[in-house]
């Protein structure tokens, strides 16, 4: 979803779009190239002749075998970086992530904090913060490297937050967890596609840092998702779970989780056919993140990227609203 706005919006602007990626995603007016990170052939195929590079692929799931996340979200970042050093390429934009900087504490009013992929929670957020790593050290007047981290992104048309949650409220099965009362940040899709977009037009003196995109606009819990499920014309959350409660379920439930994830590798590489595991209904990052503040001050991003949020979350949330209407 961020890819095809954030390739839309340059391509508007009269920018030379190649897209690249694993399946054909017809981006309107991209040149498209096909592979995947893992493929270091593929990813300089990919960047020759291109000026500027903006890294957005990642494996992104709440649980799964470190080494998958390892190979494409850290080696495949230190392909792009090579390919981009050995064609040239003048700005590099990493897409991080919130998460490559949470240790599980509460975050009120903070700026980016330094990526840390030793204590990050899971194996997505410690790999990114890997990732983001190799990227910033990689900034040098040759390479300019910026990293943005767009929090809990949503719009129509979201598989990640909006159908989960729609999903759930309609089965009856969406609580919250404490009080709901926890602020949270989240970030409507145009935004972070305008920010990432004005990320490449920065000054110099903004790049080799890492910079969180959101609305602005922190909000409970509990009123977010209302708004996601009026919107979607579902029942919101009428019902709770202890916070602490629902971390110790998620720890369980994530264990269970990865072992039927290797129980079936195991069948599948003994040839008795593959069957897609999903994602748990659970696990303990998400137990954090639905019970623990997060919010951030956007005052330097802002500054350092030229950008303020052009929808707010209110008419993000009629957007939604309307999609559903026509669907």
């Amino acid at each position: 979803m961020l890819g095809r706005a954030v390739a839309t919006r340059l391509g508007s602007r009269g920018c030379t779009v190649r897209t690249f990626q694993r399946r054909v995603a017809g981006v309107v007016g991209a040149q498209e190239a096909l592979g995947s990170l893992t493929d270091a052939a593929a990813v300089r195929r990919a960047v020759e002749g291109c000026d500027v590079v903006v890294h957005l692929a990642a494996k992104v799931s709440l649980t799964g075998p470190e080494a998958e996340f390892w190979a494409v979200n850290v080696e495949g970042t230190r392909a792009l970086l090579a390919a981009s050093r050995a064609c040239g390429i003048s700005r590099f934009v990493q897409v991080s992530s919130p998460s490559v900087a949470h240790v599980g504490a509460a975050i009120v009013g903070d700026d980016a904090g330094p990526a840390d992929p030793e204590r990050a929670r899971g194996p997505y957020a410690r790999t990114k913060a890997a990732a983001e790593c190799s990227a910033l050290a990689a900034d040098s007047p040759e390479l300019r490297v910026i990293a943005i981290r767009p929090h809990i992104v949503w719009g129509p048309g979201d598989t990640q937050l909006v159908a989960p949650v729609v999903e759930r409220a309609r089965a009856g099965r969406l609580p919250l967890l404490g009080s709901g009362a926890a602020l949270i940040d989240s970030t409507y899709i145009d935004n972070a596609a305008d920010a990432i977009c004005c990320a490449l037009a920065a000054p110099r003196s903004s790049y080799g840092q890492p910079y969180v995109v959101t609305n602005g606009e922190p909000r409970p819990i509990s009123e977010l998702l209302a708004g996601i499920c009026a919107a979607a014309g579902v029942r919101a959350p009428a019902w709770s779970v202890p916070a602490g409660i629902a971390r110790a379920a998620g720890g369980v439930v994530e264990g269970g989780w990865s072992l039927r994830t290797r129980l079936l590798s195991t069948r599948w590489a003994q040839g008795a056919g593959w069957r897609a595991v999903g994602e748990p209904p659970m696990t303990r990052f998400l137990a954090e993140q639905l019970s623990t503040a997060h919010w951030f001050d956007q005052r330097g991003t802002r500054a350092a990227l030229g950008w303020r949020p052009a929808v707010t979350l209110d008419e993000g949330l009629a957007r939604l609203a309307e999609s559903y209407r026509s669907a």
